[in-house]
């Protein structure tokens, strides 16, 4: 159990890297005014979804599912901070997907957004990290 909570929040550690640094990503191409930038961040964009957010994220949920396993009826039973937490993450993976689309967004010469809008997009997974990480180690319900 312990190697797979090990693995799990080493996943979890590289899928947030990636959360964190894709729409920073978004800001920067943007605000892009020349062709040889922006066609350097769809690579970038594609290559840092695909190759690392795409295989943390399966790999977080993989890993997950596999630590409660190992005691499904007090995890899904008795853990009100866990149903909580799921919801949280949950969010977060919508968050994830919604950046996918982005990628193809900015991809296919598309995007309408500023890059202001995209600052204030970046913050998103830092609330739910927060909570998240709250909710693992205080478990306050």
């Amino acid at each position: 159990m312990l190697w797979v909570k090990a693995f799990h929040i080493i996943a979890v550690v590289t899928w947030f890297a990636a959360i964190f640094y894709l729409p920073r990503l978004f800001v920067y191409h943007a605000a892009a005014e020349d062709e040889v930038s922006r066609e350097r961040f769809k690579i970038m964009e594609r290559k840092l979804y695909r190759g690392i957010m795409m295989p943390s994220m399966i790999a977080v949920v993989a890993l997950g599912s596999w630590a409660i396993s190992y005691n499904p009826d007090y995890y899904l039973v008795q853990t009100h901070w866990l149903h909580a937490k799921l919801t949280l993450v949950a969010l977060l993976i919508v968050y994830h997907f919604y950046c996918g689309h982005l990628v193809k967004v900015f991809r296919d010469d598309k995007n309408q957004r500023s890059h202001v809008f995209y600052r204030w997009f970046n913050e998103i997974p830092v609330f739910l990290l927060i909570a998240i990480v709250i909710l693992v180690v205080v478990r306050p319900f």
